[in-house]
């Protein structure tokens, strides 16, 4: 990509926030682009990565857990979110041309979390590359993060089957 890239947050208590930067990504992929997509506090495999899988100019690294955290993240947790916030922050220092576009999908949910910090988020920001699109995706993105991001979208919960006791379904949820 030879535009300047900018920073997109995806947020909000809605469904969709996920589903946003995969658009983004086949997009990006169909227009002949580079794509990072790193998710954060996912460790399970999902339906998007059986498609996903057959674009050649993209990666999918995950660096969570295969459960949910629900209150207090275990010592794992921390470590495979500060794998993956290291992973980035490697690329964006010693490859910064590998990539176009980057999602760091749920990394407000590892900040939310106490995986790592709002600070270290803003200093992958700061690290991006000039060229580089950064979409990054999760509920409760902080003040900080929104200030610093180009583009904030949030995803807002009007009506949803799961408070109806509907579960996560493939290939609609998950």
């Amino acid at each position: 990509m030879k535009e300047k890239g900018y920073v997109q947050v995806y947020t909000g208590n809605g469904k969709g926030k996920t589903t946003a930067a995969i658009g983004l990504t086949i997009r990006s992929l169909g227009a002949g682009l580079k794509v990072l997509f790193v998710q954060f506090v996912k460790g399970l495999p999902y339906s998007e990565h059986k498609a996903l899988s057959r674009f050649e100019n993209l990666t999918i690294k995950q660096f969570g857990r295969p459960e949910f955290i629900h209150s207090k993240p275990s010592d794992e947790d921390i470590k495979a979110a500060k794998d993956g916030y290291n992973y980035v922050m490697d690329i964006f220092t010693n490859s910064p041309n590998l990539f176009d576009v980057v999602v760091l999908d749920e990394a407000n949910i590892a900040v939310f979390f106490g995986l790592f910090s709002d600070d270290e988020l803003i200093e992958l920001i700061n690290k991006k590359p000039q060229n580089t699109e950064l979409v990054i995706t999760g509920r409760y993105a902080t003040q900080k993060v929104i200030d610093r991001a180009d583009l904030v979208t949030e995803m807002k919960e009007i009506k949803h089957y799961y408070t109806q006791g509907v579960i996560a379904r493939d290939g609609i949820e998950k």
